[in-house]
């Protein structure tokens, strides 16, 4: 009887697994928590607290908690309690398994508890990364780009933003939205990439273009060789409109500016090689939303 059992075993797992996939491409098929998915995966195995992922996502709290709530019973999320704040993290164990079935395989035996998120530990303070963004106007892209990073960064990068032709105030739109979301806007201005120049600040070790024009001009020399990059977004305000077809635009770019950020804070930048960390770089270049230009160059 035992032996006839072990035969049916890999029967139940895959009836297991398919009951599994329903519940997992249904929690998946709402657009705002595919996207709190993919965000926790960024964060694995530490998670986030769900008003950090509602302010990354630009989604009112109450209606992220739901769709967090949905993610866990579908078993992709797990939580815990933390002071005030419910953490978040992503179990990409069970998608997967999913993957193993559709591809007609049997995943190996594996540990199927999902754990806890662990609490991430405190950043080395001895090591931290400087990075200017980029833009023409310094007026929205690289503004909200500035305050996600230093948000975002935690102490282990300094973000700094700065234009080739500053407008001299940054546009009241992007710092409107920032507010909403709970950022501190103000220390946020608009200034030129020459503050930045001839060592007059820290050398930088990034210089991060989010812009076309920016990308396209001759930039200064800036102190200590930094790594550069690409990651052109359209402007959002561009293209006119309405107010509220504006704040839309806004709120469309900031979302894919957090989107790269919070990919670029994961970066496991002191184990990568030069090559490793440029190719990292380019992948994050290229996320949705990405330019033509910014396309066509990595394509090259």
């Amino acid at each position: 009887m035992q032996g006839e059992a072990g035969r049916d075993q890999p029967v139940d797992v895959k009836r297991l697994l398919s009951d599994e996939a329903v519940g997992i491409f249904d929690a998946l098929a709402q657009p705002t928590r595919l996207d709190a998915f993919r965000l926790l995966l960024r964060y694995a195995p530490f998670g986030l607290p769900a008003g950090d992922v509602a302010r990354l996502l630009a989604v009112p709290h109450n209606t992220m908690s739901t769709h967090l709530s949905h993610l866990e019973r579908a078993g992709l999320l797990v939580s815990r309690r933390e002071g005030r704040s419910i953490i978040y993290a992503a179990t990409p164990g069970r998608t997967e398994s999913v993957l193993h079935l559709l591809l007609g395989e049997l995943p190996a035996p594996a540990d199927r508890g999902a754990g806890f998120p662990r609490l991430r530990p405190g950043e080395p303070a001895e090591r931290s990364y400087n990075v200017l963004l980029v833009c023409s106007h310094n007026s929205a892209r690289s503004i909200m780009a500035e305050a996600v990073l230093n948000r975002e960064g935690r102490g282990r990068f300094r973000a700094f933003s700065a234009g080739s032709i500053p407008r001299g105030v940054p546009h009241p739109l992007a710092l409107d939205l920032l507010r909403s979301l709970g950022y501190t806007t103000e220390d946020l201005r608009s200034k030129s990439w020459n503050e930045f120049a001839g060592g007059a600040v820290e050398p930088m070790d990034f210089v991060i273009t989010v812009c076309d024009a920016a990308a396209g001009e001759s930039c200064p020399h800036f102190p200590g060789h930094p790594l550069t990059a690409h990651w052109g977004l359209p402007d959002p305000a561009a293209g006119g409109g309405t107010d509220d077809e504006l704040r839309v635009a806004f709120v469309r770019t900031y979302r894919q500016i957090a989107a790269r950020m919070s990919a670029f804070v994961n970066l496991p930048l002191e184990t990568l090689d030069l090559a490793s960390l440029k190719a990292r770089l380019g992948d994050i270049a290229v996320m949705e939303g990405a330019t033509e230009m910014t396309l066509a160059a990595r394509a090259a």
